[in-house]
C-alpha cells in the first residue's frame, strides 16, 4: 500500500456539532506530559513508572506480605515538611505574597488561617447578613457537645467534617448561619478524672473534702484542662461561632435545667419513687442505659471486677435444689447464674402449662439456705424449654423478676448494698462480704446442705459499667423519674406525620420501636459534679401513701419553702428543708441543649431567630439516648420540635470492619492522622492507657502490624474529605490510613494544578467575568461544561446532604477532567506563538469556581490557593473564600453542553484504544503517527475537531484523517473503533518484529495458563456465573489481541522496508 504523506492530513475545524449521541465511557486518566526531547521523555517515562508503582501499592492497601495498610516497608515515605515562617500575629491575615512551595505541605497550608477567620467574624450570623449574596434565610445547628474530659476521637471528626461542610456551604450560599459550639460537663467521667488526680497528687479521696471544696477542684481542673476539645475543633477547621460557646454547667444552662425540672414536676411528668435502677457499685451511683455495655459471653469466662481480690468466673449455670415442703425426697431444681442473690429469693416460678410441675401448683418450697417457706407460683413469662423450666424470683435484683413480683404481690428483699457487699438481711455469715466472694460461700453452703446439683458452662450477656468496668447490679433505690410514655407518643407521632424527618429513613423503625416500649427515665445520679436536683425533703413530714417522705420542688429554696408551707399547712419559717444531694443525669442537660444554648427559658433574639434548629446531625448511636430525649423535652418545654430533620451518620470502624477499640490497638486519633506520628508514640499512648497487661500486649502487637512506620502526615483537609466521601446513607464506615493518604495525594494534585495555572496566568492577567466567557475551542468548551456539571452535582449533593456525591464529583473533576485531560491537552496550545488568550481565561475559571466548590470540604487548601488568584480591577471580591459566593448551577448554566460531553466520550474512547495499541506493541517511548478513518460524516467531523488533543492525550505523534475508501499506508497496524471507524497506527521503523514476537509469545503463554487454570478450577465462594464469565471473556479477549498483534508483526516482517520516512 502506498505511503500517505502527513501533509495531506486535513486541518481540524471547530464549530461542527454532530447530532449523534455516543455512549458514555470511563474518562481517561493521564499524567502530566509536556512535549520535549527524547531525554525528557525518558525522564517522564521513569517518573510515570514510579508514580504507577506508588499508586498500585496504595490501591492494594499498601501491602506486600501481610496485606495490611502498612505492611510494606515502602508503603509510604515521609514527605518534606514545609513550614510557614513569615511572622504573623494570631488573628492577622496570612501573607500569601511569596510563591507557592513546590509541593503540598499541610502544616504550611493550615497555618494562620483559622485565627484570622475567627477575628474577622466570618463565622458569625451578624457578618453574613451583610454579604452581597445574602438570601435572608437562616440555617442553625448545634454541635453534639463532646465530653469536657475527653479528646476528639474519629467519630467526633466525622461529625465535625459533615456538619462543617454543610455549615460552610450555607454560609457561602448567603444564608444567615449559626453553628453553636459547646461541651458537656460529663458528670461521671469528670468526677472520676478529678478523683484520680486528687489521689495521685495529694493522697485524698473525694469524701475527705467537703462538697464545696471538691467542686472547687473540679472547676479548677476544667479551667486548666477542659479546653483541649475546643482546640481540636479549631484544628479540624470547625467554623463555629465561638462567642456563643456553651458549657452544660455554665450559669445559663443551670437556669435552664432548673426551669425544666420544675416545669416537668408541676406538669406531673416528674416523680420520685423506689424502683430498680442500673447501679455501679464502683461509682456508687445509678447510671444511664447508654453507660451499660452488654458483653456477650460464650461460656465460662474469668473477669477482674473492681474491689474483688481474685478474677471472678462468669458464664456458669448453677443448679440448686428447692425441697418441696411435706414431700420428702421431692425437689424443684432451679438454674441460676447469680447464686449470690439466693438470700433475696421470695418465690420459685414455673409456666402454668408445664406438666412437670402441675401437681405442685400452690405448694410451698423450702429455701435452700434459710429453710423458710417460698411459694411455687405460675407465670406465663417463664420459658419451660429453658433449663429445668423453673426459675427463682428475686424482685429486688432483676428487672424481669420485679415485674413478676408486682404481678403476684411479692415483696422485694434487697441483699446487695450500694458498695457491692451483702446486706444484714443475709445474716452474719455474709454481711459485709463482697458479692462475688459471697457467691463462693453460698455455693459451699449449698454443697454442705446437699442441695448443690452441679454447674455447667452457659452463654450469657453480662451488663458492664462502661465508666468503671464493674458488673452492673440492679438495686431498688428511691430516685427521681421522668414519665416518658406521653412525651414518647408525641415523638412517635411527629415522625409518623412527617413533621420529623430522618435520613437515612431506615432509622424510623428503631425510633418507633423504642418509643413503643419506652419506660420511665431515672434522672438521679449519686454524684457531686453536675446539676444538683432542685428538690427538697421536708424533714419530719411524711407524704401520704408512698412512704417516700414529703418532697417539694422549687427554682430556689425560698420557692420550695413556700410550696412546702402550702403542702403542709404550716408556716414556711417553721419547716426544715434538706436539699436532695443527688445531681441530674448528664443526658438531662444535654437534652435541653438545642434551646438552652440559645438562651431558653428567656425569650432571646437568638431563640426567636434560630429555634427550632434547621438540622440535627449526629451519630446513629445517639438516636435514642440523645435525639429521642431532645425531641421529648424540646416539644414539651417549648411547644415546638427542636428540629425538623435529623441526619445520622454511621459508626467509624477500622479497615477490617472492626469497632475501634483501645484493646484492639486500632483506634485512630484524628490528630495523629492530621500531623502524623511515629510508632513509638502510638505505643506510648497505649502504655499510658488503662489496659491490663494481656490487652496491652494484644493491642501493641496489632499496632506494630498495622502501623510499622507510624502514621503519615495527611492534614486536616485530607481527613475531612475522606470522612465526607463515605456519606451518611450507607452502613458503617471502614476507614484506613491509606485512604486518608490517598486524599493527601489528591490535595497535592490540586496544589500542582494551581501552580501550573498561576504560572500560565502571570502577573498581568485580568480575569474576564464568567458570564462573558464563551469559548471557541472544543476543549475549552468541554472543560467548562464539565465544570458547570460539577457545580450542579455539588449543589444537588448539598441540598440532599449526600456529601459522598459531592466528594466523588469534585474528585472526578479536579483529577480527571482538569488535571488528566484538560491541562494535558492545553499544554501544546499554550506553546503556540502568539499564545491564545482564551485558555488562560478558562484556566482561571476552573481554578476560581473549582476552589469555591471545594471550600466547604477542604477549607484550608481552598483558602490558601484562592487567595493567590488574580482579582478583577474595580470589582470588590470577598475577603475570604469562606464568605465568597458558592457557585450555583444556574449561574453556570450557559456553559453546559451535554451533547458536547457525550461526543467527547467518543474521543476518550479513541484515546483509550490508541493507548491500548501502544501498550500491546510496547511503544513506551515512541510517538507513532495515527490515522483515523470513518465512513460516517458526523463521527468524522467530531474526530476532526479534536485531532490535536487526541494526539496529546494518547501520547502519539500527529493525528490525521484518512478519507473513506482511501488505501492504508504500509507498515501501519489497524484496529476497529466501531463498525464505521478504524484506527491506523504507524509501526514501521518503531517496532522490531524479531524482538517483539518472542515477548508477545511469552505474554500469550502466561495468559493461556491463566485461562486454563480458571476453566479448571471450581468457582470461588460468592462468585456469580456472570462474574466468572466476565473473567473468562476478558482473558480470551486479551489472547485475541495478542494473536492479532503477532499477525501484524509477522506481516510487517514480510513487507518491504521504505527507503525513507517523513516526519
Amino acid at each position: 500500500m502506498p505511503h500517505v504523506p502527513l501533509a495531506s492530513f486535513r486541518l481540524p475545524l471547530w464549530g461542527l456539532r454532530p447530532s449523534a449521541a455516543f455512549p458514555r465511557i470511563r474518562p481517561v486518566s493521564t499524567q502530566p506530559e509536556p512535549h520535549g526531547s527524547s531525554i525528557s521523555r525518558r525522564n517522564r517515562e521513569a517518573k510515570q513508572k514510579r508514580l504507577r508503582e506508588r499508586q498500585a501499592a496504595l490501591e492494594a492497601g499498601i501491602t506486600r506480605k501481610d496485606k495490611s495498610p502498612a505492611g510494606s516497608s515502602k508503603a509510604w515515605a515521609p514527605k518534606e515538611k514545609v513550614l510557614y515562617e513569615i511572622p504573623t500575629e494570631p488573628g492577622e491575615k496570612k501573607d500569601v505574597s511569596s510563591p507557592l512551595p513546590p509541593a503540598y505541605s499541610p502544616q504550611y497550608v493550615e497555618a494562620s488561617w483559622y485565627s484570622w477567620w475567627v477575628r474577622e467574624g466570618f463565622f458569625k450570623p451578624e457578618y453574613q447578613v451583610r454579604l452581597p449574596q445574602a438570601t435572608g434565610e437562616t440555617f442553625s445547628m448545634c454541635i453534639p457537645p463532646p465530653n469536657v474530659t475527653g479528646s476528639l476521637h474519629i467519630g467526633h471528626a466525622l461529625t465535625v467534617a459533615i456538619q462543617d461542610a454543610l455549615v460552610r456551604w450555607h454560609r457561602m450560599r448567603g444564608d444567615q448561619v449559626l453553628w453553636v459550639p459547646g461541651s458537656d460537663h460529663a458528670g461521671i467521667a469528670t468526677q472520676a478524672v478529678v478523683e484520680k488526680q486528687l489521689w495521685k497528687e495529694r493522697g485524698v479521696r473525694r469524701h475527705d473534702l467537703s462538697r464545696e471544696a471538691f467542686l472547687k477542684e473540679v472547676w479548677k481542673w476544667k479551667e486548666e484542662k477542659g479546653g483541649e476539645i475546643c482546640e481540636q475543633l479549631r484544628m479540624l477547621g470547625a467554623s463555629l461561632d465561638w462567642d456563643r460557646e456553651c458549657f452544660t454547667m455554665d450559669a445559663g444552662s443551670s437556669v435552664a435545667v432548673t426551669e425544666a425540672f420544675v416545669r416537668l414536676y408541676k406538669e406531673g411528668l416528674l416523680y420520685r419513687n423506689r424502683q430498680l435502677v442500673n447501679w455501679s457499685c464502683a461509682l456508687r451511683s445509678a447510671i444511664s442505659d447508654i453507660e451499660v455495655e452488654s458483653r456477650p459471653l460464650s461460656g465460662r469466662t474469668e473477669l477482674r471486677v473492681p474491689g474483688c481480690p481474685t478474677p471472678v468466673p462468669f458464664g456458669l449455670l448453677i443448679s440448686v435444689a428447692f425441697p418441696v415442703d411435706g414431700e420428702p425426697g421431692e425437689e424443684v431444681v432451679v438454674g441460676t447464674t447469680r447464686p449470690e442473690t439466693l438470700p433475696g429469693d421470695v418465690a420459685v416460678a414455673v409456666h402454668p402449662d408445664d406438666s412437670r410441675y402441675t401437681h405442685l401448683h400452690g405448694r410451698q418450697l423450702r429455701h435452700p439456705l434459710t429453710g423458710q417457706f417460698l411459694p411455687l407460683i405460675t407465670d406465663s413469662a417463664v420459658q419451660p424449654h429453658v433449663g429445668t423450666g423453673a426459675v427463682k424470683v428475686t424482685p429486688a435484683h432483676s428487672p424481669a423478676d420485679a415485674e413478676m413480683g408486682t404481678r403476684h404481690g411479692l415483696s422485694p428483699l434487697s441483699v446487695i448494698a450500694e458498695d457491692g457487699t451483702m446486706t444484714s438481711v443475709c445474716g452474719d455469715w455474709l454481711q459485709g462480704v463482697h458479692r462475688f466472694v459471697a457467691r463462693e460461700k453460698v455455693m459451699s453452703a449449698l454443697s454442705e446442705r446437699g442441695l448443690f446439683r452441679g454447674l455447667q458452662s452457659h452463654p450469657m450477656v453480662l451488663p458492664i459499667c462502661s465508666r468503671s468496668g464493674d458488673v452492673i447490679e440492679y438495686l431498688l433505690k428511691s430516685q427521681w423519674f421522668v414519665r416518658c410514655r406521653e412525651m414518647g407518643d408525641q415523638a412517635a407521632t411527629a415522625m409518623e406525620s412527617g413533621a420529623l424527618e430522618f435520613q437515612p429513613p431506615f432509622h424510623q423503625k428503631n425510633w418507633q420501636r423504642w418509643f413503643s416500649h419506652i419506660g420511665d427515665w431515672c434522672v438521679s445520679r449519686q454524684l457531686w459534679w453536675g446539676h444538683r436536683i432542685p428538690a427538697y425533703l421536708v424533714v419530719e413530714e411524711q407524704a401520704e401513701g408512698d412512704g417516700e417522705g414529703c418532697w417539694v420542688v422549687g427554682r430556689s429554696e425560698a420557692e420550695a419553702r413556700q410550696a412546702a408551707a402550702e403542702l403542709t399547712g404550716r408556716p414556711g419559717a417553721e419547716l426544715t428543708l434538706e436539699r436532695d444531694p443527688d445531681v441530674l443525669d448528664t443526658w438531662f442537660s444535654s437534652a435541653l441543649f438545642p434551646f438552652s444554648s440559645l438562651g431558653w427559658p428567656r425569650e432571646t433574639p437568638d431563640l426567636t431567630r434560630f429555634y427550632p434548629l434547621s438540622l440535627l446531625e449526629t451519630g446513629s448511636d445517639l438516636l435514642l439516648f440523645w435525639v429521642g430525649r431532645m425531641v421529648m423535652l424540646g416539644t414539651q418545654l417549648t411547644g415546638k420540635l427542636p428540629f425538623n430533620k435529623v441526619l445520622l451518620h454511621s459508626m467509624v470502624r477500622d479497615r477490617q470492619g472492626r469497632k475501634m477499640s483501645k484493646s484492639l490497638g486500632n483506634v485512630l486519633d484524628p490528630r495523629d492522622l492530621i500531623t502524623g506520628t511515629e510508632l513509638q508514640v502510638l505505643q506510648e499512648k497505649l502504655k499510658n492507657g488503662n489496659l491490663d497487661p494481656t490487652e496491652l500486649a494484644v493491642a501493641a502487637a496489632a499496632q506494630r502490624k498495622d502501623f510499622p512506620h507510624g502514621i503519615p502526615e495527611c492534614g486536616t483537609d485530607a481527613l475531612r474529605f475522606t470522612l465526607c466521601s463515605h456519606g451518611a446513607m450507607g452502613g458503617d464506615l471502614n476507614l484506613s490510613v491509606s485512604e486518608v493518604l490517598n486524599s493527601r495525594h489528591f490535595c497535592n494534585k490540586i496544589w500542582n494544578a494551581l501552580r501550573f495555572i498561576l504560572n500560565v496566568l502571570g502577573e498581568k492577567f485580568v480575569p474576564q467575568p464568567a458570564e462573558e466567557l464563551c469559548p471557541s475551542s472544543p476543549m475549552d468548551a468541554w472543560v467548562l461544561s464539565r465544570l458547570a456539571f460539577t457545580a450542579r452535582e455539588c449543589e444537588r449533593g448539598f441540598l440532599t446532604q449526600e456529601l459522598s456525591l459531592i466528594t466523588h464529583t469534585l474528585h472526578h473533576f479536579w483529577l480527571h477532567n482538569l488535571c488528566d485531560i484538560y491541562l494535558e491537552a492545553v499544554k501544546p496550545v499554550l506553546a503556540h506563538t502568539p499564545r491564545p488568550s482564551e485558555p488562560a481565561q478558562v484556566l482561571f475559571s476552573c481554578a476560581d469556581v473549582g476552589l469555591r466548590l471545594l471550600a466547604p470540604l477542604m477549607p484550608f487548601l481552598a483558602e490558601e490557593l484562592w487567595q493567590r488568584l488574580p482579582t478583577r480591577p474595580g470589582c470588590p471580591s470577598a475577603p475570604s473564600i469562606c464568605v465568597a459566593p458558592y457557585p450555583s448551577a444556574h449561574s453556570l448554566e450557559h456553559w453546559r453542553q451535554p451533547e458536547l460531553e457525550q461526543c467527547f466520550s467518543r474521543v476518550q474512547e479513541t484515546v483509550q484504544a490508541l493507548r491500548a495499541l501502544r501498550a500491546t506493541y510496547q511503544l513506551t517511548k515512541a510517538r507513532p503517527r495515527v490515522l483515523l478513518q470513518s465512513s460516517e460524516l458526523g463521527e468524522q467531523a467530531l474526530l476532526e475537531s479534536f485531532l490535536e488533543p487526541l494526539g496529546t492525550l494518547a501520547h502519539c505523534g500527529a493525528v490525521g484523517l484518512l478519507p473513506p475508501g482511501s488505501a492504508v499506508p504500509s507498515g501501519w497496524v489497524q484496529a476497529p473503533l466501531s463498525d464505521t471507524t478504524q484506527i491506523f497506527m504507524e509501526l514501521q521503523g518503531l517496532v522490531d518484529p524479531q524482538t517483539h514476537l518472542p515477548l508477545l509469545a511469552a505474554r500469550r503463554h502466561k495468559l493461556q495458563k491463566q485461562l486454563e487454570g480458571l476453566i479448571a478450577q471450581t468457582p470461588s465462594q460468592g462468585e456469580t456465573d456472570t462474574q466468572r464469565q466476565q473473567r473468562l471473556s476478558s482473558l480470551q479477549l486479551e489472547l485475541l489481541k495478542l494473536d492479532k498483534a503477532a499477525s501484524h508483526l509477522r506481516q510487517l516482517m514480510e513487507e518491504p522496508q521504505p527507503q525513507s520516512s517523513e516526519s
